[in-house]
């Protein structure tokens, strides 16, 4: 009998894990964290999340104080960016020079690291929210002070994601590098399939795999890193499934949301087959239109969520047998969508075309 799947959070993603527990009959259930209701856990579910803050609530607490909760020492390690820092420090992971703001003297820890920071909370803040841009000669804000690390700004070519699971025997399987575009701090679209460096491709497993195992994971996390001068340095860690990983769902025959919910039930782990080439496109603050699907490979994926500027409400998956047909299907869509996300477009086909 395969466990429950409790998921912490009810947003996209766990929308998604549920759809990909469907075909296997694995019952996967969405909850609040937030919420002062009592959940009715079972002894044998298994507790996982889409999000990684949440309150100590009635079902918070649940969720937190039950046995088969997975990745509690992750979670901690990771939702507090100095205790990440420290994390990658730890294992010898590289990122690029940073420093936790306390006390008083702002502006000499500030200039320690560079002339050009930026400054992120510790805890909280996504999709480029709690975040703030300093260079020298600025005045630094008070409640940076034990609030936040300070990362100094980084000339990168591009950046890249890697998503792997490891289950509980350590065993890890992993996709190949995912090229990504970010626009004020959230992601617009990701490439996947391209020629990467074997070098960083190996690195990349490498390092992630480490932190994998210093934590005892279970499950898919994913590692963003910047390219400088062909190297790999570690942005961010996500102890979830993730936003580049998204393309997995028609551009691999076991998406990253299968693939955690294998891990999870310890079903058999194997590499993730990828053929062809895959770009996702997320839709930000803006409806989908019906046209679209008259393109070849196209994939649209929408979480119901209200339009807001800015909001994630879905995505798109353009996937094809190779790169010349998926540039022609990416031609004909930027033909159908809004004309500020052509740039998109743009971008995607210069990835395509190296």
């Amino acid at each position: 009998m395969l466990p429950r799947i409790v998921v912490a959070g009810n947003g996209q993603l766990g929308q998604m894990l549920s759809q990909a527990g469907a075909p296997m009959q694995i019952e996967v259930l969405p909850v609040d964290p937030n919420g002062d209701v009592e959940l009715g856990l079972r002894p044998d579910d298994v507790i996982t999340v889409e999000i990684e803050h949440w309150s100590d609530s009635v079902s918070g607490l649940q969720l937190k104080q039950h046995p088969n909760f997975r990745n509690a020492a992750a979670l901690y390690a990771v939702i507090d960016r100095q205790r990440q820092k420290a994390l990658l420090d730890r294992l010898q992971v590289p990122t690029s020079p940073w420093v936790s703001l306390e006390g008083d003297n702002l502006q000499t820890q500030l200039e320690s690291i560079g002339d050009k920071v930026i400054v992120k909370r510790r805890r909280g803040g996504y999709d480029g929210r709690g975040q703030w841009r300093w260079q020298k000669g600025d005045q630094p804000e008070t409640e940076w002070a034990g609030e936040c690390i300070a990362e100094a700004m980084i000339p990168f070519s591009h950046e890249v994601s890697l998503v792997g699971a490891r289950n509980a025997a350590g065993e890890k399987v992993f996709y190949p590098l995912t090229r990504n575009w970010h626009e004020n701090g959230i992601l617009r679209a990701s490439v996947a399939n391209l020629p990467v460096p074997a070098e960083q491709q190996r690195n990349a497993e490498a390092w992630l795999g480490r932190v994998m195992d210093d934590e005892g994971y279970i499950g898919v996390m994913a590692m963003e890193c910047f390219v400088v001068d062909g190297e790999l340095l570690v942005n961010e860690l996500a102890p979830r499934v993730h936003n580049s990983g998204h393309w997995t769902q028609e551009g691999s025959a076991i998406s990253q949301f299968q693939l955690h919910l294998r891990a999870l039930a310890d079903l058999p782990l194997i590499t993730p087959p990828v053929e062809g080439a895959s770009v996702m496109y997320n839709l930000l603050g803006r409806d989908w239109k019906p046209e679209w699907l008259q393109v070849p490979g196209v994939h649209v994926h929408w979480y119901g969520k209200e339009i807001r500027p800015g909001r994630k409400v879905g995505h798109v998956n353009i996937c094809r047998a190779d790169v010349a047909s998926l540039i022609d299907s990416l031609q004909a869509l930027q033909a159908l969508v809004d004309d500020d996300d052509k740039v998109v477009f743009d971008w995607s086909i210069a990835q395509l075309q190296g």
